[in-house]
């Protein structure tokens, strides 16, 4: 291909012809993690949707991976001092049934709603199944700023006289200084002791110190993890990733975000955990599996079973019957777990 010109942070190089601005970077040097902090830049989710890649392409704000690279274009990847953080987001909505951290009393709670929630688009990870993928692979709406999401959220709590704002995926823990400031917006606007904020997240990078973070910080009250199963095989189908490397490391990343919670705050944050169940990926010994990895943590902690149906790229899935859900939410409560419910074609059934 051919070869352009461009200035990377003051240094002169070369890049291939109708490559983004991400490949330049990389052709410079630069590496890029996934993980906040990690690399010299972020880009996890690579489809434009999460913003966590900005960087200024001829002093203009641009996403690095999906923005084309211009012949004698000129890069800066630090982002001038006062810059807002941006993301793409869909909602607000009012939520009768809520998400994983949602508890289980309120889900049983017959009729009007129980929370407002948005969506952030970006995901780190590939679902072949997404339930979501409207929103995840969104690259192309308006992106607003922590503030303008919490003011809209704001107001559909107030709109809706529900206690519950949440924000869901997509998977909204990418871009780190926009989840923060959005949090620290959300708490400063909803400063009542009623005021619950609520994180649905896949943990994937879920770390300790940003746990610490949200929680200390910036004032979130319920947290909602969902590993994809326990076994790497059963992760790697579900998620469609296929570095194993780095399964591994988010499968630990997970885990030890749960543990981390229950370890630390207990009675500070209300913790729900996901776990998607189709026999197209996973059988019931590894549903007992992880009921026993998890009740060696904590019996208790509440257990949302997610009956994964046809979607996306995986039309081919049979959605399981109320009759399977039972047996899996029997399968869990054997293996040591108190706090199971399960998400039916009918309704949630549970604890």
């Amino acid at each position: 291909m051919k070869r352009i010109s461009i200035t990377v942070n003051g240094k002169r190089c070369e890049s291939v012809e109708k490559g983004t601005v991400k490949d330049a970077l990389e052709s410079a040097g630069l590496k890029f993690g996934i993980f906040p902090g990690e690399g010299d830049l972020q880009a996890p989710c690579g489809t434009g949707g999460c913003h966590t890649c900005m960087v200024l392409q001829n002093k203009e704000p641009v996403r690095a991976c999906v923005t084309p690279v211009e012949d004698e274009g000129v890069i800066e990847t630090e982002l001038p001092a006062g810059f807002v953080p941006l993301r793409i987001i869909h909602g607000p909505s009012p939520h009768s049934v809520g998400g994983k951290a949602t508890p289980w009393w309120l889900k049983a709670r017959p009729g009007g709603y129980i929370e407002v929630a948005i969506w952030a688009a970006g995901c780190n990870l590939r679902c072949p199944q997404c339930q979501n993928y409207a929103i995840t692979c969104d690259s192309k709406s308006r992106p607003k700023t922590p503030q303008e999401a919490a003011r809209l959220i704001t107001s559909a709590r107030q709109l809706y006289g529900v206690d519950r704002m949440a924000i869901s995926g997509g998977e909204p823990t990418l871009n780190r200084p926009w989840l923060t400031e959005y949090f620290k917006e959300l708490k400063r606007l909803n400063p009542d002791g009623q005021a619950r904020l609520h994180l649905d997240s896949n943990g994937t990078i879920l770390t300790p110190d940003y746990i610490d973070e949200l929680v200390l910080k910036c004032g979130v009250t319920d947290i909602g993890i969902e590993p994809k199963g326990v076994r790497k095989e059963t992760f790697m189908e579900i998620t469609g990733m296929g570095d194993e490397k780095l399964v591994e490391r988010y499968m630990q990343t997970q885990w030890e975000g749960i543990y981390h919670i229950l370890q630390n705050y207990r009675d500070r944050v209300f913790l729900g955990v996901g776990f998607p169940y189709n026999r197209a990926f996973m059988k019931m010994d590894e549903v007992s599996e992880f009921g026993k990895k998890l009740s060696g943590l904590d019996p208790e902690v509440q257990v949302c079973v997610l009956d994964y149906f046809p979607a996306f790229r995986r039309k081919d899935l049979k959605r399981p019957d109320v009759d399977e859900m039972l047996e899996v939410k029997e399968a869990l409560h054997e293996a040591g777990l108190r706090t199971v419910l399960v998400q039916t074609s009918r309704g949630h059934f549970g604890p």
